[in-house]
Parts: C-alpha cells; sequence; structure tokens
C-alpha cells in the first residue's frame, strides 16, 4: 500500500517510515522540506495522489495558544480535503491521551479541534491517543522551570517511547480503521514529577522538582489520572531506566 506520512521527518514519522516500508509498503514522508506544506495545502494533491492511507503526526511548530489553533485547524482541513479528494481509505492521527480532559490548556483545545475535525470528516479514521514520551522529558522540566527549582504536578503518567509508539502506530496504520479512539502508554505508572526527578537525576542535572498539586501542565492543572490512560490500552514493553541507560550508551 501507499501510505503518506504527514510530518514523516519529525521523532515519530521518520521512525514510522521506516517500520512501514520494512514491511513492505511504500511509504513517504511528506513535510515543507519535502514540498508538502498542510497549511498553505502546497504539494497536498500531488502527495495524496494514489495513497490508500495518510497518518498524520505534525506538530505545531509554535506552543503559543493561537498558533496551536490555527495550526491544527488549518492544517487539519487541508489534510482531510485532500484525502477525501484522493480517495484515501483510511486517515490516522497521532494525538494525546486526556486530551478531552485538558480543555483549559491552548495546546489540548487545539487537538481537541483537530480530533472534532476528523470524526465529522466522513473518513474512516483511527485516533491515536499517546501517552508522553520519555524523549519529552527535558522538555517537560523545562517548561516548569523557575531557576533551580521546577514545579510539577504529582499526577500520574505511563511515559512511553518513541520506539514503542512507532511500533504502535504502524500497527493501527495497517489495521482495520477503529473510527474512534486507540489508547497506548508505557508499562509503568509514576508520578510526574517524580519520573523528570528521576531523569533529573540520572542526568546529573542538580535542579529539584517539587511536587505541586496546582502546578499546571501546559496550561491545565492535572487531576491524578488526567494523564493515564484507560484499561484497554495498548502498553509499550520498554521502561524509563532501559531508555535511559540507552541513551547514555549512544
Amino acid at each position: 500500500m501507499k501510505i503518506i506520512v504527514i510530518g514523516g521527518t519529525g521523532l515519530i514519522g521518520s521512525k514510522l517510515v521506516a517500520l512501514l516500508n520494512q514491511r513492505g509498503h511504500e511509504a513517504v514522508a511528506a513535510s515543507p522540506n519535502s514540498g508538502v506544506n498542510t497549511l498553505t495545502g502546497e504539494g497536498l494533491a500531488g502527495a495524496l495522489a494514489g495513497a490508500d492511507i495518510v497518518v498524520d503526526v505534525a506538530n505545531s511548530p509554535s506552543f503559543a495558544d493561537q498558533d496551536v489553533m490555527d495550526f491544527f485547524t488549518t492544517s487539519g482541513r487541508n489534510l482531510l480535503a485532500a484525502a477525501a479528494a484522493a480517495d484515501v481509505k483510511h486517515h490516522v492521527a497521532l494525538s494525546v491521551v486526556g486530551t478531552d480532559r485538558l480543555a483549559d490548556s491552548g495546546y489540548f483545545r487545539g487537538k481537541i479541534a483537530q480530533e472534532k475535525l476528523i470524526r465529522e470528516s466522513g473518513l474512516p479514521y483511527t485516533i491515536v491517543h499517546s501517552t508522553q514520551f520519555f524523549e519529552f522529558l527535558g522538555g517537560i522540566a523545562a517548561s516548569a522551570a523557575d531557576g533551580d527549582t521546577i514545579r510539577l504536578s504529582p499526577a500520574y503518567v505511563q511515559a512511553i517511547s518513541s520506539d514503542d509508539v512507532a511500533q504502535a502506530m504502524a500497527d493501527y496504520t495497517l489495521g482495520a480503521p477503529q473510527n474512534g479512539v486507540v489508547e497506548i502508554g508505557g508499562p509503568e505508572r509514576v508520578r510526574l514529577s517524580d519520573l523528570v526527578q528521576h531523569y533529573l537525576t540520572f542526568k546529573n542535572d542538580p535542579r529539584k522538582v517539587v511536587a505541586d498539586v496546582h502546578a499546571r501542565y501546559f496550561g491545565a492543572e492535572l487531576q491524578e489520572n488526567t494523564l493515564v490512560p484507560g484499561d484497554d490500552a495498548r502498553l509499550g514493553a520498554i521502561k524509563v531506566d532501559a531508555w535511559l541507560q540507552a541513551q547514555a550508551a549512544r
């Protein structure tokens, strides 16, 4: 099958393209660098010609509230229209566990709008909700830093490696459209504040994490299980310590 991966040169997209090609499909990475721009529509029709499946793993380049909303709604409308015109049989999108519980966040309001467009498009679809990636722990720490102190919620998370995300995305991409949401997460449930402190300690970073139930996560206050997937979630195999050791060995 011919599969177009929007955002196919990024962290998840590049791994997904490689996996799909290894499985014998024609997977093509599409991004502004390859002449495909979902915001302007440039190159979309040509890229999607003859495509069986489209996978959207692109992210907003800016996390400012209005920028995120503009990105996900404009990009979503353009991509879905082009996919419909090309008679694409399956639209797959990567989103975030807890998105529907995070409407206080401008970023997640953008994701909610994106998902609504997909559900109402009439295209067969699968929305994959993932937990936080191990690769984003440094960014989470930076977003909550105040000098040498990092204030983070003690809400639970089940962070996942990008390799496990890519494997799950490949399986859902090649499977039948779910016409709904599926969830993926990591194998360990820990508190966000503890996980980031563990990450910093491993990195010999002297900053300290302070657990604060009112600390906001990208603009939203978290409840205990806001970021935790349900019982039917697909769980990855890679644990955080194994991932940290692998990163250190590189």
